[in-house]
């Protein structure tokens, strides 16, 4: 598992608070396992919110001057179950219900929330979002029109949702019990599954209403080796927008529970590493993780439009060896970071961030966009309906390369291949320190023996234009990013890549 201090890329995040439901009928629903399709006339259906009245609560948020104004309805229903000690230890289904109201003037940010959606109560709401602004209303409210997304990047076919809790503890068990029978030397195991299905509708001032159904599941599973004293975990997780096919026919809970225990045994008899500067590759298991935190937030717009991040002055510029292109694309079918609208209600676009070592755009939500003078792509996101949106990552890659891995591992006579991660820090000035689970030594272009408590420190503009060799291999790493206080599900594809020196720390 891995927890950065910073921003933590991958995260196993608490459960939402359950709100008191409003409809009989919405809940009788919910516990056969059916969420209705996506439809504008949802909330109205189920909760009685007309369209009308949404109206209404845009015009109160605007009265006293706002620029725009905005509601986004969530509701979120989440499962979990989690086995330990030969037991499952808990299962939980949690509700999250409610309305969040923004107020946009200027730069300046305007947010209410409230899980009681009635009228009186979402106008209040939406008061006291206007108090951002102070002055009369110059503005209508459109008439809201439906707009309906043209991507499906969701597995609907198998929803986690009509999957019976039996069946769901089962799969938790089979992925346990892979891990257990393992490796005699495996002396602790946890699996868990956790799934869930987020309604959202948005609508605003300008007229837009647009909705969205939107499923997430991951099976994970933590394994402890010990022998001879020494003890180190492996650790395993997958998943996406996707159902329970994805179970059956590419990541099978045991392939999962199998994995995660040979890495803790591997690490058994791994040394510590050679200090100092060396020719690294970065393997294509989990190294996207060093792409999306090195590279992606700083390219987020916030940070650039604020100029708190260190590529703020650099569009146009070339930033990175000519080898290297990045992107982040929402729309990659059934990855975790995907999405058919964002929590704007703008439609994702796959966004070029880095081309051919030139840096060419940043992730942009509706307010940095404005405020840069640029369009939106579709990368503003929010955690809950609690929260204001911000630019944000969703599937980041690094581009593939022509080069064969075996031949990147025999370019190097002595140095470092890094494979799998367990935490690091990032700063605003670009500086990272990443701490590696697990790699090996590279000795006259092999991989030898395996190597642990190793960290990779140095800027995000000295590894982008440290690339000299990048492969076809391409992997992707899916997580829980934390930005903010908020958390979002992203993924991170990276193929493997050589750098030609990067500084690489050990024990002292």
């Amino acid at each position: 598992m891995i927890d950065i201090n910073r921003r933590a890329f991958l995260r196993r995040g608490g459960i939402g608070l359950a709100a008191t439901l409003t409809s009989g009928l919405w809940f009788d629903l919910l516990a056969r396992g059916a969420v209705p399709p996506p439809s504008a006339t949802l909330f109205e259906e189920r909760f009685g919110v007309t369209r009308e009245q949404m109206r209404a609560i845009l015009a109160s948020a605007l009265s006293k001057g706002g620029d725009f104004s905005e509601l986004y309805f969530e509701y979120k229903i989440r499962n979990s179950v989690r086995m330990e000690e030969d037991i499952i230890k808990d299962s939980s289904e949690n509700i999250t219900l409610g309305v969040g109201i923004r107020v946009l003037k200027g730069a300046q940010t305007g947010y209410g929330y409230t899980d009681d959606i009635t009228f009186e109560k979402m106008k209040r709401t939406a008061l006291t979002a206007a108090a951002i602004a102070a002055g009369t209303s110059r503005l209508s409210v459109a008439d809201l029109t439906q707009k309906v997304s043209p991507l499906q990047v969701y597995d609907l076919q198998t929803p986690m949702k009509d999957v019976l809790l039996k069946a769901k503890v089962e799969m938790v068990k089979l992925a346990y019990t892979a891990a257990q029978s393992h490796d005699k030397r495996i002396t602790k195991v946890q699996a868990g599954l956790m799934d869930e299905i987020q309604y959202v509708t948005i609508a605003n001032s300008e007229g837009l209403i647009i909705s969205d159904a939107r499923p997430q599941v991951v099976l994970f599973v933590s394994s402890t080796a010990e022998e001879n004293g020494v003890r180190n975990t492996g650790f395993k997780a997958a998943g996406g927008r996707t159902g329970q096919d994805f179970f059956l026919k590419t990541e099978t809970p045991a392939s999962i529970g199998n994995a995660a225990s040979a890495d803790a045994i591997t690490l058994l008899s791994a040394i510590d590493p050679p200090a100092g500067e060396q020719p690294v590759v970065l393997g294509s298991l989990q190294s996207g993780v060093m792409i999306h935190e090195a590279v992606g937030h700083p390219l987020e717009a916030d940070g650039n439009r604020k100029k708190t991040s260190i590529m703020w002055d650099k569009l146009g510029q070339q930033v990175a060896n000519p080898i290297v292109t990045i992107y982040d694309d929402p729309t990659i079918p059934h990855h975790s970071g995907s999405m058919n609208v964002d929590d704007e209600g703008t439609i994702p676009t796959k966004t070029m961030l880095i081309e051919k070592g030139k840096l060419v755009g940043f992730l942009q939500d509706r307010l940095s966009a404005k405020l840069m003078n640029m369009d939106p792509n579709g990368h503003g996101r929010r955690a809950s309906y609690r929260d204001v949106p911000i630019p944000r990552m969703a599937n980041t890659v690094l581009g593939t390369g022509d080069a064969a891995v075996e031949d990147i591992i025999k370019s190097v006579k002595k140095g470092f291949f890094a494979e799998t991660y367990q935490g690091g820090q990032v700063s605003d000035s670009g500086k990272f320190t990443f701490s590696v689970n697990m790699g090996y030594l590279i000795e006259d272009g092999k991989l030898t023996r395996p190597v642990k408590n190793a960290t990779l420190i140095g800027t995000n503009v000295q590894i982008l234009n440290e690339v000299e060799m990048i492969a076809n291999d391409t992997r992707y790493f899916l997580g829980t990013c934390g930005k903010e206080g908020q958390s979002a599900s992203v993924t991170a594809g990276t193929p493997t890549l050589k750098l030609r020196q990067m500084t690489v720390g050990g024990r002292s």
